[in-house]
Formats: C-alpha cells, sequence, structure tokens
C-alpha cells in the first residue's frame, strides 16, 4: 500500500462511528441515545488524531533531500581492498544472507514493532546499484536517501554516514568490482507499515536526519584511541549499547546491549578473542544478536584501536553481557 493512502483510508473509517452516532441520536431511550453519541464522538477523534499523525509520518518520510555529488570513483587496488574489509566488517551483516551482498533479508521481521518491510538491498550489479551513479551511491551511504529520493529507513537509522569520504569511497569502488549475483530485490527497498507511519508521525521513531555535506576525514589507521572512536562513529554500536555505550534502555529499537565499560576488566588479546570466537573471557557466549562475526573480521589494528577507545570510556558500573 503507498503510504499515501495510509491517512486516506484512516480517515474513511470515521464513516462507521459518525453513522453509528447519527443512528444512536435517533433513539428514544435517553441512557442508550447518549452513550452511542459519546462512543461514536470518542472512536470518531481517535480516528481523526491517527490520521493526523498518519499525514504528519508521510510528510516526514519525504521531508529529507541531500545533493548528489559529481564523482567518479577510481578503482584502485588499495581501494578496492578497503572496500571489501569494509563490507566484510559492517555492510554484509546486513546485506548478506543466503549469498555474499545479495540482500533479500527482511530486517523488519526482527524489529520489535512491526513498523514495516525492510529488504536488504542485492549490492551486486544483478540489483539497482547498476543503474545508479557513483554520486548516487555516496549519497544513500552517507545520506539514507536512494537514487529516486526515496529515504532508505533502516539505512539511515545506520551509521554509515560517518564513514569518511575516503573509506565511503573504497566501499563504491569494492561494489563497483563485483560480478552480478542472485536477484533484483524490491524497489523502493522500505515500506513502512500503517503502525510505522502513524508511530513517524507522533515522533515515536528516528526521523530523516539532516543531511551531511561536510567532508569527513577519518584519523591515521593505527591501534589508538582515536581511531577507535572513529570505528565506533560508523559501526552501530550505540544504537544497542546506548548513546554513552553506558548499556541500552527497554524500548530502543535495537537489542538492549550492557554497559561496555565491562571491557575494562579484559586484556587486549582477550577482547580480540572474544570479538573473533564470541565467548568471552570467562567463557560465556555472546548473545546471538550481537554482530560479534562481522566485527571480528577487523584486522588486529582494528580491533585495538576499538579496544582503547572502549577502555577509555568514562567509569560507570559495569554489568555482565548478554
Amino acid at each position: 500500500m503507498p503510504p499515501v493512502m495510509i491517512p486516506v483510508i484512516v480517515l474513511a473509517t470515521a464513516a462507521l462511528p459518525i453513522w453509528w452516532g447519527a443512528y444512536a441520536w435517533r433513539l428514544a431511550n435517553a441512557p442508550l441515545r447518549w452513550a452511542g453519541v459519546a462512543s461514536a464522538a470518542l472512536l470518531t477523534t481517535g480516528i481523526c488524531i491517527l490520521s493526523i499523525l498518519s499525514i504528519a509520518g508521510v510528510i516526514a518520510m519525504h521531508s529529507g533531500s541531500a545533493p548528489v555529488p559529481a564523482l567518479r570513483v577510481a578503482g584502485s587496488t588499495a581501494k578496492i581492498q578497503r572496500g571489501e574489509a569494509l563490507i566484510a566488517s559492517f555492510c554484509g551483516n546486513c546485506h548478506s544472507s543466503t549469498s555474499p551482498l545479495t540482500g533479500g533479508r527482511d530486517l523488519g521481521a526482527e524489529l520489535p514493532l512491526p513498523i514495516g518491510s525492510f529488504v536488504a538491498s542485492n549490492l551486486t550489479p544483478a540489483g539497482q546499484l547498476s543503474h545508479w551513479s557513483d554520486g548516487e551511491i555516496f549519497r544513500a551511504i552517507r545520506n539514507g536517501i536512494d537514487a529516486d529520493g526515496n529515504w532508505l529507513t533502516i539505512m539511515s537509522y545506520t551509521n554509515a554516514g560517518n564513514l569518511s569520504d575516503e573509506d565511503t569511497l573504497s566501499l563504491i569502488a569494492y561494489l563497483r568490482s563485483l560480478p552480478a549475483s542472485g536477484r533484483a530485490t524490491v524497489n523502493p527497498p522500505d515500506r513502512l507499515s500503517p503502525v510505522g507511519v502513524i508511530l513517524l508521525g507522533a515522533g515515536l521513531l528516528p526521523k530523516v536526519k539532516p543531511a551531511i555535506t561536510r567532508v569527513i576525514i577519518a584519523p591515521p589507521k593505527a591501534p589508538t584511541a582515536r581511531y577507535g572512536e572513529y570505528i565506533v562513529s560508523y559501526q552501530d554500536c550505540r544504537q544497542c549499547h546506548g548513546a554513552n555505550l553506558s548499556g541500552g534502555v527497554s524500548g530502543q529499537l535495537g537489542p538492549v546491549g550492557p554497559d561496555l565499560n565491562l571491557v575494562k576488566a579484559w586484556k587486549p588479546a582477550q577482547f580480540i578473542a572474544t570479538m573473533r570466537t564470541g565467548t568471552d573471557p570467562w567463557g560465556r557466549q555472546l548473545s546471538k544478536q550481537m554482530p560479534w562475526r562481522p566485527i571480528g573480521k577487523m584486522d588486529d589494528v582494528e580491533l585495538t584501536a576499538l579496544y582503547e577507545y572502549l577502555t577509555q570510556l568514562p567509569d560507570r558500573r559495569t554489568t555482565a553481557i548478554r
């Protein structure tokens, strides 16, 4: 169902309580008459509120815009290799299910609320990207808007927009080097349900982010807290572990993760081993929802940098990893 039809359908349902109110008004029994009129008025008011929220949701869906940069990516060996590494440790977690980067996984089915269908796109030339310019792919990664101007909801909820310009260009270079694989996925990939549109209109879902048009430069790759901070900026750690990495809260879209101050009790080698094996230093298995497999594909320099950043977080009460 096109989202624009949702407020129309919601408003149309107001006809039933209006009819019921008119019918109740003609009843001879006064208590029944007033009870009928009151219930009809309440239902009509509720439906009108939902209609207003759905209109606000549709407007919010189409409120985002960002320029398409004029660029053409040179696919050097270094860029392709860096892009491949980023895909393995970040993008592939959503876009690879049965085959690498062929998409097809409905991420909406994994969310705690039925807010819609969000199918990860096929990123090989068998999908839509073969018809997009390099600038359009850059805009989709940086600002979550596709080549047709549609809001890529789940993409915009990630932190992919914080990838540096160079890393974003490396992703494009790698995607351009791939052979076609799998089949084309649905386009547009994201479809908010009526519940999702209403929640968006009510401000209970994140809205379109302001366009990022500045140049983003990553710090030098090194086993430092500064580079670890950069990794956290684009990885989705905060989606589960909270804005300050001090633990998630009930009701958030992502799974509730623990306070990452617990890493301070680990040695660097233990942290790296945990990310590579999914088992912490005490032999406990990490949650299946924790994307340790792709994170563990980062090299030792990156994982050490991530460890250095996490161990410099402000002290807070730690909790057991779940």
